[in-house]
């Protein structure tokens, strides 16, 4: 990606020198520049905003009640896991943000949840844990499902993008609610039978 950016870069540097548009290229380099600063100050207060609703409500215990409620799916996904295991409640804390759209909030639970499973595997090399053993460096059936959960995440409300069409003066922000929720109920429900048919297939095997 970072070739690609850069050489998309270069080509226009070289394409505006070409055809005596340097000073278009200049303005324009200056104006993003401002407009980058904006948005990423106007994103700040809403990723800080949701990320500490997600902290009041792991505080009272509505992420930890949630988690016990999403058992069943957790089980259904991640077979393997160990009841009790630390990795379900950030697992379940970083889906139900993924779900609420709040792809910021979910990232520090998503970190600690590959942290877990990270142990997890660890403890299963150690013989001190059940599952399947991957040798070091390779990453165990969990963290690939919940990674490719996580990418592929169903989401209601899609707030990052409902703020960024606020922002540029959409006239009806949310309008991108029906649609998200179609696009990603569907890469979901990809994402689970692609997931549970390795999961078989390795079984199997």
């Amino acid at each position: 990606m970072n070739y690609l950016w850069a050489g998309m870069i270069l080509i226009g540097i070289i394409f505006g020198a070409f055809n005596g548009r340097m000073e278009v290229i200049t303005n324009a380099a200056l104006d993003s520049s401002k407009e980058a600063v904006t948005l990423c100050i106007t994103m700040i207060g809403i990723m800080s905003f949701w990320c500490g609703i997600m902290e009041i409500a792991a505080q009272a215990g509505i992420i930890g009640s949630a988690a016990k409620k999403m058992r069943p799916v957790i089980r259904f996904l991640f077979p393997d896991l160990p009841k009790e295991h630390k990795a379900q409640e950030h697992i379940t804390t970083n889906f139900i943000a993924n779900i609420l759209g709040l792809g910021w909030a979910a990232t520090p639970a998503g970190l600690k949840a590959m942290k877990e499973l990270e142990t997890l595997e660890e403890e299963r090399r150690a013989g001190k844990a059940p599952g399947p053993v991957r040798r070091k460096g390779v990453a165990s059936n969990e963290m690939c499902t919940f990674l490719i959960i996580n990418v592929s995440s169903l989401q209601l409300i899609p707030v990052n993008m409902i703020a960024y069409r606020a922002k540029y003066g959409s006239a009806d922000p949310t309008a991108i609610v029906g649609p998200a929720i179609l696009a990603t109920a569907v890469s979901t429900a990809v994402a689970v039978i692609f997931c549970k048919v390795i999961h078989i297939r390795e079984h199997d095997g």
